[in-house]
């Protein structure tokens, strides 16, 4: 994989992440407790979930941290406090710092998943926060995120090859579930990791101008790469 398309899924890793912390962002009061698709887990949790996912791949890309029985779990240790969106906000920009770093990409690491080249640990969290967004959507009553189609294209090419290679008794998903040949690509993500998505799904429309899309957490998420991360 060339320099180009290396920085092209940093690009990719950025958007979603500046998409999933609006959503983290616009959840209301009333919602943090909300059940989500994943049954064992409510809004705070899923949230939690994923700030804990950034800042234990961060501490491994950086050598300061190593999987642990439980390092995912939110019943574990509470990330967000009193700003879950802030906490959210620290976390992506410090996973995004901790992938800019010089050769990580090509590096191999052991994450949660066993070892895995940078580049492929991207993808990881990529997948993880498209699929994870699409829950928090649906718990917060958001319909579905605008995720761009390509990014979650590319996401479900790499999941269905990497699924392939995991025992069913082994897979921490849920079985594939039935989803429209009409559906959006995000939504076949979702149904491909075990979700069930409304039959109803349709192809959406044209992006919205730059202007209208929840891009700006694009931008100060992908500054992240170079600017030093708030303590």
């Amino acid at each position: 994989m060339n320099d180009s398309t290396e920085r092209a899924r940093l690009d990719d890793l950025a958007e979603v992440l500046g998409i999933v912390g609006e959503l983290v962002g616009a959840v209301r009061d009333d919602r943090w407790s909300a059940p989500t698709p994943c049954p064992e887990w409510d809004v705070r949790a899923l949230v939690d979930h994923m700030v804990l996912g950034h800042r234990l791949f961060a501490g491994i890309l950086r050598g300061e941290a190593a999987v642990t029985a439980g390092a995912l779990d939110p019943g574990s240790a509470d990330a967000l406090g009193d700003d879950p969106a802030g906490a959210y906000g620290d976390a992506a920009r410090d996973l995004l710092a901790a992938f800019g770093r010089p050769g990580v990409l090509g590096r191999t690491f052991e994450v949660p998943v066993g070892p895995v080249p940078g580049i492929v640990a991207v993808h990881l969290r990529i997948v993880e926060e498209l699929v994870h967004g699409w829950d928090l959507a649906q718990a917060a009553g958001g319909g579905r995120p605008r995720f761009p189609d390509d990014v979650a294209e590319r996401a479900v090419g790499f999941t269905r090859v990497k699924l392939a290679d995991v025992p069913p008794e082994q897979s921490p998903f849920a079985p594939p579930q039935p989803v429209s040949d009409l559906a959006p690509q995000i939504d076949r993500l979702a149904a491909l990791l075990g979700r069930t998505v409304g039959q109803g799904s349709r192809a959406p429309g044209p992006r919205p101008a730059d202007s209208e899309t929840p891009a700006r957490g694009l931008r100060g998420y992908r500054a992240g790469v170079v600017r030093p991360v708030r303590p």
